[in-house]
This record gives C-alpha cells, structure tokens and sequence, in this order.
C-alpha cells in the first residue's frame, strides 16, 4: 500500500472504495463520517462505478461455486477502477461483512485455482486475485499513521470510556481475513487511544451479535446482544463502537427489547468508530445522525463536554 497520505504523483493518496447496501441505506452516517475523515487526514475513497452487493455471506460449502460470482464482479469493478486512474490494485471497505467477504473470495481463489477458472469462465471474465482488499481501520493504522491522526486531532475525547467491538467478521478467520490477533486484537484499542479516549476492556468484544439470525430468532439476537451490552456495561463502559452495521444495529435496535426483558439491563449507545474519529477532528456533530439510534449517544456526548 502506498504511505503515509500521498501517491506517486504527491497529490492526495487516491483509493477505491465499494460501499455495499447498508453503507448506502442505513448506514449512511457510518460513509458520510468516514469520507470527511478521509479528506482530512489526506485521503480520499473513491466510489468503484456500477458495483453489486457482495453477497452479505461467504459461501462455506466447497461447491457454491455461484456464490463466489458477486463477490468476484466486486472485486473486477475494483481492479477497473485501478487501472483507469493509475491507483495500486486494492480496494477499501467500511463494512465488516464486506470486508470479510471479499478478503475471503481472494484467499479462495489463490488457495484453488480451479474456482478462480471456473468463476472467470461463469462471468466470461480473467481475473487474477490480484485486487487487494483492505478494511479502514488498516488505511487508518498502516498508511495514515496514529502519529498523524494524533496531530490532527482537535478534541481529544478524553474521559469517555469507550469498549471496542470487534464482532465475528473483522478479524475470523485469521488466517483468511485477519489484520490482527483474533483473540488478542489491538487495532481497536490503539486507534480509539489515539483519539484519547479511555478505552474499556471487555469479555465480549469478539462474540457474536446475533448476526442474520434476526431475520429467523429474534430472541436469540436479543440475548446475544444483551450479553454483550451487559458485559460492556459491567466492564465500566459507557458506549460501545463498531465497525459493522450489522452488529450496530442489533447491539442498538435490541436494547429497548432487552430492557423489557432484564430488569438489570443498562442503556449504552452504539455508535461507528468513524463517528468518534470525526468527534476527534472536530466535524459537526450534528451531521452524525446520532438522534437516528436507538439509544441516543448525544446526550453522553454533551454531559462529557465534547460537544
């Protein structure tokens, strides 16, 4: 990857950048916070034309050979964009599922190359595996730098005891996706230090949300999610951040269901990592759409005086 901010040309460090469905329905604040972060700290994401959603899931079962199809047309848009700008062969991603399963896909096709020759045959295309894919959170740690970040920082968001939820998707499995130690992460941690937050060590920070399964158990996403909500909690947490609308919305969605259900059950907001990182560099809160959650996170914002 290219550092520290600049490309070969020594202009703004260019990226390509594939949103997915919930980045661009009910997610927005997630991009719109991540875009204006970009710009300040010397980047830019830009949008791949006519992209298609990932599929959500990576096929598990060796011959779902179709589900590798989305994915992979991804993945070809990525690669055109590249070579139409005179960008590096990568592409970036908010989501976590996204992420997880376009990372996967490459690792896939270099591990069986017959999948690889059998997607390019279905599509009638010749792709390579050659497009890198990379999280944010990694053009954050590993091209920008947290000294850089550090320096553009215009409130430290000191006093707020913030848990890093890392969820199923960001980092498993480690040998196909993982930027960092699953069971020992610190990329969460590093970057919300960076920001000055105080950040709160918790047992659930890699367990499950629920995922999908609250299109089919609800009841099942409510007390993975109250698990998780209660141990932040228990932990001295006073808000949780992610980097997976998925996971935002059911720690977020979940929590006036949760209450019903447990008398013991404390409220914490939920909010994107990008959120607090434009806090950070000073951003007008009042483009977060902080009001749209479920447990409105302004209010703990305010009382911290960060705002």
């Amino acid at each position: 990857m290219s550092h520290k901010g600049e490309d070969t040309a020594g202009g703004k460090m260019k990226i390509p950048y594939y949103p997915g469905c919930t980045l661009s329905t009910t997610a927005k604040a997630f991009e719109r916070t991540a875009m204006s972060a970009a710009e300040m700290l010397g980047f830019t994401m830009v949008e791949i034309e006519d992209w298609n959603c990932c599929g959500a899931s990576f096929p598990l079962t060796q011959d779902n050979i179709m589900g590798l199809a989305g994915p992979t047309n991804v993945l070809i848009d990525a690669k055109k964009e590249c070579l139409k700008e005179g960008y590096e062969d990568k592409v970036v991603t908010l989501c976590s599922v996204c992420f997880n399963v376009l990372r996967r896909t490459n690792y896939a096709f270099k591990e069986k190359k017959d999948k690889l020759d059998t997607v390019n045959f279905m599509l009638e295309k010749d792709y390579a595996a050659d497009t890198n894919v990379y999280h944010y959170l990694e053009v954050l740690r590993d091209d920008i730098g947290y000294d850089v970040i550090k320096e553009k920082v215009k409130k430290e968001l000191k006093g707020l005891k913030v848990a890093p939820y890392y969820g199923c998707f960001l980092l498993r499995p480690q040998d196909e996706v993982g930027f960092d130690d699953q069971y020992a992460p610190t990329i969460f941690e590093d970057f919300l230090s960076t920001l000055g937050c105080e950040v709160v060590d918790f047992s659930h920070k890699s367990e499950c949300c629920g995922s999908y399964s609250a299109m089919r158990s609800p009841e099942n996403v409510e007390e993975c999610a109250y698990n998780v909500v209660d141990a932040a909690a228990a932990a001295g947490a006073e808000i949780l951040v992610t980097a997976c609308p998925l996971c935002q919305f059911n720690l977020d969605e979940k929590q006036e269901s949760i209450k019903a259900h447990h008398s013991d059950a404390t409220e914490i907001p939920v909010v994107y990592f990008t959120q607090l990182l434009g806090l950070a560099l000073g951003m007008d809160v009042n483009d977060f759409k902080l009001d749209e959650n479920r447990v409105n996170p302004l209010p703990l914002i305010q009382a911290k005086g960060l705002v």
